[in-house]
This record gives structure tokens, C-alpha cells and sequence, in this order.
């Protein structure tokens, strides 16, 4: 059985990142999807939240699972007797930190090898930054995160939808 971890921050979980979960089910036998609990990082939504919705988005697939990691990616992988790691890429923007991280995971535990994704091309601009300002000013979030995540997002920016 092959298992593979994405992780990430996932703050929020994209449609895009969901398309990616999707195509690493059909390589993988199973893909933990891995929440990092980073705690220099300010986060909008927390870890909690960040599982909840995260279990939500991904209970109709079921190689695919959930669960938070914090500290070094190369631990975790050994704690789950893994041995690759997805990331996506959107442009070629993400290559350069993207092949700095793959590296640096390799050198610390050598058995490691990370996998490129590509996202569907109606998601290659789409990040959870991005998300987040469209969804403090309030405009339409259909078709970039699923229903669930965008009320999420409303109540957390306490915005209505504008047309």
C-alpha cells in the first residue's frame, strides 16, 4: 500500500487543492492530507477548523484522509511510513521555493521524493491567499472553494455576497 502526504496549510481548502487530492488518489493508495500546525504562522481559520473543513471537502473520496502534523515534514513522514510528499504547481512562480523544499526534505531524510502536481488550469491562479481578499470584499467565491468553505469564509469576514 502507497502512501503519499500533502501537506500544507490549507487555510482555506481550495478547489484547487480538492483537484489535487483527487489526482494523487488516482496514483496513490491512500493520501493523508496534512494540516500544518505551525504556530509562527497567523492563520485566519484554526487547526480545528482548518481538519473540519478539510474532512468535509474530502469524505466523498476515500483513499483520502485527514490529520495535522507540526515540526519538520521528513518526521511526519516517518511517523506515517511514508514516503512521498505531493505539492502542487501552479506556475512556474512556485517551481523555485517549491525545488528549494523538496530538496531540503531529501537531504534530512534521503528515502524521500516528492511528487509535482499540476492543478486543472481553472485553478492555476486560484491560492488561499487570493480567497481570502476576495472574500473580505465580499465578492462571489462560487466555482474557487466549495459551498461550506465560502460561508465559512462570510462569517469569519462577516461579509455578505455582492453581485
Amino acid at each position: 500500500m502507497t502512501t503519499a502526504v500533502y501537506p500544507g496549510s490549507f487555510d482555506p481548502v481550495t478547489l484547487g487543492h480538492l483537484d489535487l487530492v483527487e489526482r494523487a488518489c488516482r496514483i496513490f493508495d491512500r493520501v493523508v492530507v496534512a494540516v500544518s500546525n505551525n504556530s509562527s504562522k497567523k492563520h485566519t481559520f484554526s487547526v480545528a477548523e482548518r481538519i473540519a473543513m478539510l474532512e468535509n471537502a474530502v469524505r466523498a473520496i476515500p483513499q483520502a484522509e485527514v490529520d495535522t502534523f507540526s515540526g519538520l515534514l521528513v518526521d511526519y513522514l516517518k511517523h506515517q511510513k511514508a514516503t512521498t510528499v505531493i505539492r502542487g504547481l501552479r506556475a512556474v512562480s512556485d517551481l523555485d521555493y517549491e525545488f528549494q523544499m523538496a530538496s531540503m526534505n531529501r537531504r534530512l531524510y534521503p528515502k524521500v521524493e516528492t511528487v509535482f502536481l499540476m492543478p486543472d488550469e481553472q485553478y492555476t491562479y486560484l491560492s488561499s491567499s487570493m480567497v481570502k481578499e476576495v472574500a473580505r470584499m465580499g465578492a462571489p467565491l462560487d466555482g474557487i472553494v466549495a459551498p461550506f468553505v465560502a460561508r465559512k469564509l462570510r462569517l469569519k469576514f462577516k461579509t455578505p455576497v455582492s453581485r
